[in-house]
């Protein structure tokens, strides 16, 4: 999925729910028509209706595409290409976790930027890629067995702010 690709997101969800515009609609709450133009991409999709869908379908991929329209894609991507069956997404995940430890520790984590040589900063650009990889595996893997188990996708995230709040890391 390329970057702004909402329309194309919630046109696939609809597809995958057999839900109308009309549906759509009721659930962002506009006028089924305006799902079809943002659809057809005559009309640009506010933030308002794109959090209402968001929430009323709880779907990685329309999540995606409405984190890509707003960050210009500086998030996670979909992958629409990827074998996404559970255990191909899991099998995929341990891989890249493995390999985003072995880039990590090879990261000159206690040298300064000013001190880094041109070998330094490849490693650190390819720990941060690794890493990237490994994120983009982590996320689409749990996507898709909260599809699975039926656990919802905003949910965990949720669970997981209020724990992050209880640890005081954040307010």
């Amino acid at each position: 999925m390329a970057i702004g690709q909402f329309p194309v997101a919630l046109a696939e969800v609809l597809k995958r729910t057999g839900d109308s515009y009309q549906k759509a609609g009721q659930a962002a709450h506009v006028d089924g028509s305006q799902i079809g133009k943002i659809i057809s991409g005559t009309r640009k999709p506010s933030k308002p209706v794109m959090q209402a869908a968001v929430r009323h379908y709880d779907d990685i991929q329309l999540i995606i595409g409405a984190a890509e329209e707003v960050t210009g894609g500086a998030c996670v991507p979909y992958l629409d290409g990827a074998d996404l069956h559970p255990s191909s997404t899991y099998i995929k995940t341990i891989e890249e976790m493995q390999e985003a430890l072995l880039a990590l520790q090879s990261i000159p984590i206690t040298k300064r930027s000013d001190q880094l040589t041109p070998a330094d900063h490849e490693n650190v650009k390819n720990g941060l890629m690794e890493q990237i990889e490994a994120i983009t595996a982590l996320t689409h893997n749990t996507a898709v067995l909260c599809r699975k188990y039926d656990i919802s996708y905003l949910g965990l995230w949720a669970d997981h702010r209020n724990e992050l709040r209880q640890k005081k890391y954040m307010n």
